[in-house]
């Protein structure tokens, strides 16, 4: 046990956990926002829609298609200039938060438009004929018929980011997957990455939970 005590630096997990939570949280929040809006607008400005605009929503999608097809850790490194001009630096939780931010809001952005086609056309057409507005079609139609499928991909979100944060970890931004690298395996102590991993994993169950109880509470079904 006192090797294992002493192995594991306790108040450095704690910090990488309270890092990682902070990363996650943050990220999770603006993505939340930011994928909403893209969502809406590719719903929205796509044919037979609302704001139906074919060159807004072609724009809307290469954007969303382009950043949610390149592989995280190399969204990191193109994203460096823009990072260390935004934050000043490459290391930390904050550095990491920009790349965590544009590779998370697409790929959210293309669940909130799956989830808002799966509205049944006739509410928002029987909306509309009682002379709904198109704000008001947007914030007491859309999007509460679709908020289980939000809450649920936004679920999936919050947990790919946590594995986002891992991997931007190993270059430095700190959290859970800095000190499963750090302390963990450039220095072969396999005991402190299992423990990271298993903190983690904690995590990950959590947000799984919590996402799954409002995606309950929500569907009126």
């Amino acid at each position: 046990m006192a090797n294992f005590t002493e192995m594991v630096k306790w108040t450095q997990l704690l910090e990488a956990t309270r890092e990682t939570l902070y990363m996650t949280t943050i990220s999770v929040l603006i993505t939340f926002i930011l994928g909403l809006v893209l969502g809406l607008l590719l719903f929205l400005t796509d044919k037979g829609n609302l704001w139906e605009n074919r060159g807004i929503n072609v724009l809307i999608a290469g954007f969303v298609n382009i950043f949610r097809s390149i592989p995280f850790i190399i969204l990191i490194v193109l994203l460096i200039p823009f990072t260390k001009l935004l934050v000043g630096t490459m290391l930390g939780a904050n550095a990491a938060l920009p790349a965590l931010i544009i590779g998370a809001a697409p790929f959210y952005a293309r669940m909130v438009e799956i989830a808002l086609r799966e509205i049944d056309k006739g509410v928002i057409e029987a909306s509309q004929s009682m002379g709904a507005t198109h704000s008001q079609i947007i914030f007491k139609v859309l999007i509460p018929e679709s908020l289980p499928a939000l809450i649920s991909g936004l679920t999936v979100t919050a947990i790919s980011l946590v594995s986002f944060t891992a991997m931007a970890g190993v270059i430095g931004a700190g959290g859970l997957g800095h000190f499963a690298y750090l302390e963990g395996f450039q220095r072969n102590r396999p005991l402190v990455t299992l423990v990271a991993t298993i903190a983690i994993l904690i995590l990950v169950f959590i947000i799984q939970f919590i996402g799954d109880y409002f995606t309950k509470k929500t569907d009126k079904r």
